[in-house]
């Protein structure tokens, strides 16, 4: 017996068990299918080989994925999750892998009963920050300046600089960062 054959006759108890689990009975589980009574009976009892025709309705009346019917050995998730970083007390989603240039971050600041006192740090790069949500209070320098959603600022970050919210609530922000000075470039029409 080959691999193909072992993974088919397992098929069966699947099914089975599925319907059993669920109280179903065959004639219950033909008239939601469209799939005669018997065939479901070889089905579940190995007599007939599972297609793809037959399986298809039965994933989706049991709420499983094919792969479940099959027993498909499980292939992980192919989307890369990035750690989030916690720092000054925001958290920073990496949205970018590559070393080098710029970096894009997805930067939350949370909520606060007072909206935080500025304390401006600075560090080599250049920033570039777009606001998504809530109000964004930025000092660059001697400049304090409040972003609503839909405004973007840039700076210098040798500039001593504090990001933080306006007003207490919470702030989502889109941040391009270029560790080495390197800017985002923006194109005008």
């Amino acid at each position: 017996m080959d691999e193909t054959d072992e993974v088919l006759d397992a098929v069966g108890p699947r099914l089975r068990a599925l319907r059993k689990h669920r109280g179903l009975t065959l004639a219950e589980l033909s008239a939601t299918t469209g799939i005669s009574e018997s065939t479901l009976s070889r089905l579940e009892s190995g007599g007939r080989r599972p297609t793809l025709e037959l399986l298809l309705p039965l994933a989706r009346v049991h709420g499983v994925p094919l792969d479940d019917l099959v027993g498909a050995p499980r292939t992980g998730d192919p989307r890369i999750h990035l750690q989030p970083i916690h720092r000054h007390g925001m958290t920073f989603l990496p949205l970018t892998r590559r070393a080098g240039g710029v970096q894009a971050f997805k930067m939350l600041i949370p909520s606060r009963a007072e909206p935080a006192e500025p304390t401006p740090q600075t560090h080599g790069g250049y920033e570039w920050v777009y606001v998504l949500n809530g109000r964004l209070r930025l000092v660059v320098g001697d400049r304090d300046m409040v972003l609503p959603p839909g405004e973007a600022a840039e700076f210098d970050t040798a500039l001593p600089h504090w990001l933080g919210s306006a007003d207490g609530k919470a702030v989502e922000t889109l941040v391009l960062f270029g560790p080495q000075g390197e800017r985002a470039h923006v194109r005008a029409r």
